[in-house]
């Protein structure tokens, strides 16, 4: 049975057009690899209720959930209270992690630097020898930061853990064709396999394509069928290329 995962984007300046969201494209290609179905990304404020509903409902409908942003030491940084909030759980001083804090500031350490030592009690600490800062694992929550290369250096953590279900495979065709004169096509090929998830891609301006077509499952043989059974009926004037 596919794992499915949610992912919960935090932060007022997402919400403001301030900063660009740039870690949710990152998570769905590697949770793809991994076989993980990514299927929903909710954006959220720095709000602690708001955090913590949103949260709540998305932990409850998915095996995984990965949280991005809120997690540093200043006064918006509120995930870790919120995520302790949707668990009932008090926030406890960590000491291995105070001590981590502690030796990489010195005497620059401030109050809101220790504060990200304080997590939700029985929260799990997810570290190897490689990388320093360890990602903060709350039953099927992973607490990820915001900032868009610490988040990829830090879900190298994460995929030891994850593990790897049967991967996905996808293949693609590159049309010259109009979305329009092949709709009803793609929704016969779609029918006819069921477990295969077929998606049209318009491209403005490219003067090699107009449109991608991609052809994704489980059934390596069941995805190549599927793409076959399209690029027999598509126009072959039409037709760039194909991956098979």
């Amino acid at each position: 049975m596919t794992r499915t995962a949610a992912a919960l984007v935090i932060g007022n300046e997402l919400l403001t057009g301030k900063i660009q969201e740039a870690n949710v494209a990152f998570l769905a290609k590697e949770l793809f690899a991994l076989g993980i179905s990514l299927r929903r990304v909710v954006m959220c404020s720095d709000e602690a209720d708001v955090i913590a509903e949103d949260l709540n409902l998305l932990r409850a409908r998915h095996d995984l959930v990965f949280t991005s942003g809120g997690v540093g030491p200043t006064h918006d940084d509120l995930t870790i209270p919120a995520i302790a909030q949707a668990f009932c759980r008090p926030l406890v001083r960590d000491p291995v992690l105070e001590r981590m804090i502690r030796e990489h500031f010195g005497a620059r350490t401030t109050d809101g630097h220790l504060r990200m030592a304080e997590l939700p009690e029985g929260a799990e600490l997810v570290a190897n020898d490689r990388i320093t800062w360890p990602v903060l694992r709350v039953d099927n929550v992973f607490v990820m930061p915001g900032v868009p290369e610490i988040f990829r250096l830090k879900f190298e953590l994460v995929r030891d853990r994850l593990g790897r279900d049967v991967p996905f495979v996808s293949r693609a065709i590159y049309t010259r064709c109009d979305e329009g004169e092949i709709a009803a096509l793609l929704e016969r090929v779609e029918r006819a396999f069921p477990g295969v998830a077929i998606g049209s891609y318009p491209r403005i301006g490219d003067p090699e394509y107009t449109v991608k077509l991609t052809f994704d499952g489980r059934d390596d043989a069941l995805v190549k069928q599927a793409l076959e059974a399209c690029l027999s009926e598509l126009p072959t004037e039409k037709i760039v290329r194909a991956d098979r």
